[in-house]
């Protein structure tokens, strides 16, 4: 036992010095000093040891931001870290249907009621907020712009859960899904019957079967491809990203990707039925869109290759500024691919019920609008036609000087896509020192593409993302991928998961980490965020959208498998409520798909009740640095649940 020390004897010939009062004082002070702090320091350990013991650390309100009674020495605090956010994740999480966690009473709203969000009527089980058919009919018809975004007022916004058809299943794996998926999960045979002749989709009992057919590929899309694959070079990496604009059931992009291109694949929700719900549930990338008076939803220069086949486009009508919209996301020295009407008119007239005269004066007119980009007509061959795209702009102002029509865009932002209305101008391209200089940068091959340093950073164009933030990201993403399929360890089992989204991409590092796997990932860039990121995704070879999560995505219901979402809640803390967005990651993904939601901890715990409230199975664990970061992460599952029977599908099983 240690104890203070005696006081010196006064005798007469022992005489205490002047300070001796003065010094012991100071002796006793410190000896308690030094036991308070190592008392301190065993409580510390022990409260450490004693709470990070558990499987998943929950913080709650009481702890959060609190101060520990003592400084610890820097290399104490790490250890302490380390060691609890190993034995944090000494167990796998269960991310099954029937998983349930304990949330310590987190979920539970104040007053001790749950909330709970009811299941919509059945009529809404593939509700589109912003492409309602029925809300659509309010707008104008003229250049299909009532097929655009009209997204439902604030009191319009459904509260309720939207309901997986009855019978629904888990999508094929891929890459089978690409050739089947079940009827059940898309209830739809108009277009077995419409496109019966063109060899879209086959209905066979409980499934439907994609045959990889097309308007103008009656023998595959595989085919069609090794045909385009004769005229220009799709084997060598140097194009990567494509748009196909009225992809039908994206076969087209299906069978690029054994290629290794990734295609966007994008068509308008119209009469031909839950075509790009098809694409979706065949595990091929799409989104609701269409051409029409807003900019696409990408940056400039993002894709090395445009497709359209038969896609109904009036191209060179409106002054041509469907196609001034390809040049604007065309890389320079991209391709354009038109295939179907009019090209090859005069095989083909009489079968399209079409006079010479019409279709000589279309494809008149296409070629004008392309030779007025500064397009350069490579091909056409058969029912291929080839365009491409300068690699700069440096002769396209010569003839300017005589050709003014269309003149170059002035003073435009030409990667702000977010209802940006479409103009008649031409975007014009980043400046050169000399003719044979690739405006914007040379883009390295396919796969070398994803890690080397995009363009867009290296010249300094992107505010405030320099080299060093670039590597630093590729590092981070690394480590966190690492870390989230040891807490969900199928994230890392082939065919588990297919579609993702990644609702704040930055730079695209949670993607390129997940590159290897049989995936792909829809990179959103938030236009509330505060750098444009988006072109720096598609340089490195990755595909992606903007979006303002205050409003649903331009996707059917059930779109996604995982849904990762960085810092996305205190985003839009003042900006619209955090409900809806849970709401809309709750309609777009899949029964029995998973989420990752990284924020702070007082945000993820309000994210946890309504988490509960929509019944997903959730548990709130440690930053991968372990229970000392504020920062935590929400990991869930959302339930398995279906609509019920309708009266026939009940008739049906009886009989």
């Amino acid at each position: 036992m240690a104890g203070p020390s005696p006081q010196p004897y006064y005798t007469p010939i022992s005489k205490p010095a002047a300070n001796a009062h003065v010094n012991t004082w100071k002796r006793n002070n410190l000896y308690s000093l030094v036991l308070i702090t190592i008392l301190c320091s065993l409580s510390y350990l022990f409260g450490v040891w004693q709470h990070g013991g558990a499987t998943t650390s929950f913080t709650t309100p009481s702890n959060v931001g609190s101060t520990p009674p003592c400084v610890l020495p820097e290399n104490t605090t790490t250890s302490i870290a380390t060691t609890a956010s190993k034995t944090s994740n000494s167990k796998a999480l269960d991310f099954s249907s029937h998983h349930s966690a304990d949330d310590r009473g987190i979920g539970k709203v104040s007053g001790g009621s749950a909330k709970v969000y009811p299941p919509c009527d059945v009529k809404y089980s593939e509700y589109t907020p912003c492409e309602d058919p029925k809300r659509s009919l309010k707008f104008s018809r003229s250049r299909l712009i009532y097929r655009e975004r009209h997204c439902p007022a604030k009191h319009e916004l459904l509260k309720c859960r939207i309901p997986a058809p009855y019978g629904y299943r888990n999508p094929f794996k891929w890459p089978l899904s690409r050739d089947l998926a079940w009827y059940a999960n898309v209830p739809h045979k108009e277009l077995t019957v419409e496109k019966a002749v063109q060899n879209w989709i086959r209905y066979e009992g409980d499934r439907f079967r994609f045959p990889g057919g097309g308007t103008m590929f009656p023998n595959g899309a595989d085919a069609y491809i090794d045909d385009i694959g004769k005229l220009i070079n799709l084997k060598d990496g140097s194009i990567r990203t494509a748009i196909d604009t009225g992809c039908g059931v994206a076969s087209w992009g299906a069978y690029l990707l054994s290629r290794n291109i990734l295609a966007m694949s994008f068509a308008p929700r119209d009469t031909h039925e839950a075509q790009v719900q098809f694409a979706l549930e065949r595990g091929v990338p799409a989104l609701i869109g269409v051409l029409a008076s807003k900019r696409l939803p990408y940056p400039s220069r993002a894709f090395d290759m445009a497709h359209c086949s038969r896609c109904l486009i009036p191209w060179g009508q409106y002054d041509g500024v469907f196609l001034t919209e390809v040049d604007r996301v065309l890389r320079p020295g991209g391709y354009w691919i038109l295939s179907g009407p009019p090209i090859r008119w005069r095989k083909y007239w009489k079968g399209w019920q079409r006079t010479r005269e019409d279709l000589n004066k279309e494809q008149t007119g296409i070629e004008q609008v392309a030779k007025s980009l500064c397009w350069k007509k490579l091909i056409e061959k058969d029912d291929i036609a080839i365009w491409q795209k300068p690699a700069n702009h440096t002769q396209c102002k010569k003839l300017k000087k005589v050709y003014n029509s269309p003149a170059f865009c002035p003073n435009q932002d030409p990667d702000k896509a977010w209802y940006t209305n479409i103009e008649t101008c031409l975007t014009p391209l980043p400046e050169v020192s000399d003719g044979e200089e690739i405006a914007g940068g040379r883009l390295e091959k396919w796969p070398k593409r994803l890690n080397a340093m995009p363009p867009r950073i290296s010249t300094g164009t992107v505010n405030g993302i320099t080299p060093q933030t670039f590597q630093k990201d590729s590092q981070l993403w690394e480590r966190r991928i690492s870390y989230y399929k040891t807490v969900n360890n199928q994230l890392g089992q082939a065919g588990r998961y297919r579609n993702l989204l990644d609702m704040n991409a930055f730079l695209g590092g949670f993607a390129a980490s997940l590159v290897e796997d049989p995936v792909w990932v829809m990179n959103v860039i938030p236009v509330e965020a505060k750098v444009n990121t988006l072109g720096v995704i598609y340089e490195r070879g990755l595909i992606g959208t903007y979006q303002s999560w205050c409003e649903a995505m331009s996707t059917y219901p059930r779109t996604y498998d995982l849904i990762h979402a960085d810092s996305v809640l205190t985003l839009y803390k003042d900006r619209c409520e955090m409900e809806d967005i849970l709401l809309e990651m709750d309609r777009i993904l899949r029964p029995e798909g998973s989420l990752i939601i990284r924020d702070d901890v007082d945000t993820l715990v309000k994210a946890k009740r309504i988490a509960d409230a929509l019944n997903w199975d959730s548990q709130i664990v440690d930053h991968e640095d372990g229970p000392l970061e504020r920062e935590k992460l929400l990991f869930a599952v959302k339930s398995y649940w279906t609509a019920p029977a309708s009266s026939d599908q009940d008739d049906s099983k009886t009989s």
